[in-house]
């Protein structure tokens, strides 16, 4: 409900972007006597920019998609230029950035949180999305 209103907004879902979907990856982690089960759901965005978003029934962290993400980026053909993704589980927000030049160099952003009291990190979300949406474009 949150992740798809943000990508409008930074003009993702306008040319001359295009949008395809990976499979879901199903988690399940055992945690004393019960189940934790959550789904991360893929969408890629110019084999440039991958948005992982987490939904579980419970507190299955976020940064269980990292891994995922970071194998699609470094996977990416296009090797010239940086790849990005965002990790989000809609209260929770991560940017990670990968250049593939003589050496793999990546880098985190910090989390941003929308629970923080005072503190709506919304907006730093929304113009990192306009931000990398410039990026990608060009």
């Amino acid at each position: 409900m949150l992740v798809s209103p943000l990508l409008e907004l930074a003009g993702f879902y306008d040319e001359p972007f295009f949008i395809t979907t990976e499979a879901s990856v199903e988690i399940s982690l055992e945690n004393r006597d019960e189940i934790l089960r959550g789904r991360i759901d893929t969408l890629v965005i110019q084999e440039q920019f991958w948005v992982l978003v987490v939904e579980s029934k419970s507190s299955i962290s976020f940064e269980a998609a990292i891994p995922q993400a970071l194998t699609y980026m470094m996977s990416n053909p296009n090797a010239e230029k940086p790849v990005y993704s965002m990790v989000t589980d809609g209260s929770l927000f991560m940017f990670i950035k990968i250049m593939k030049q003589e050496q793999l160099q990546y880098d985190f952003s910090d989390n941003f949180s929308l629970l923080l009291i005072h503190q709506n990190k919304l907006y730093d979300v929304l113009r990192v999305l306009k931000r990398i949406s410039k990026v990608i474009a060009v």
